[in-house]
């Protein structure tokens, strides 16, 4: 299991923070498997900075290119079970 650290942009963080989205579609440059934890941290773009806020998850499934038309390769769709929010300042 390993733990990645992942800027989210705010749209898609607090849809995240909120239930309402319960994956991730990125690339898969850090070799994501099930059972890793996730540090989602909300980033906006705007201002170059974090807010504070984070979300820890766990992936409790990954889809591949190869498992789903459509998909480009090298990314993956990972399906997120919440752990823990973090409000921050």
């Amino acid at each position: 299991m390993s733990e990645h650290e992942l800027k989210t942009w705010p749209g898609a963080f607090t849809a995240v923070w909120e239930g309402n989205k319960r994956y991730e579609l990125r690339k898969d440059d850090r070799g994501f498997k099930v059972g890793d934890r996730l540090d989602l941290r909300e980033w906006d773009p705007e201002t170059g900075a974090y807010s504070g806020r984070h979300i820890v998850a766990r992936v409790v499934y990954i889809t591949q290119a190869g498992d789903f038309p459509g998909l480009q390769e090298g990314f993956v769709i990972m399906a997120l079970q919440h752990c823990i929010r973090f409000l921050g300042g």
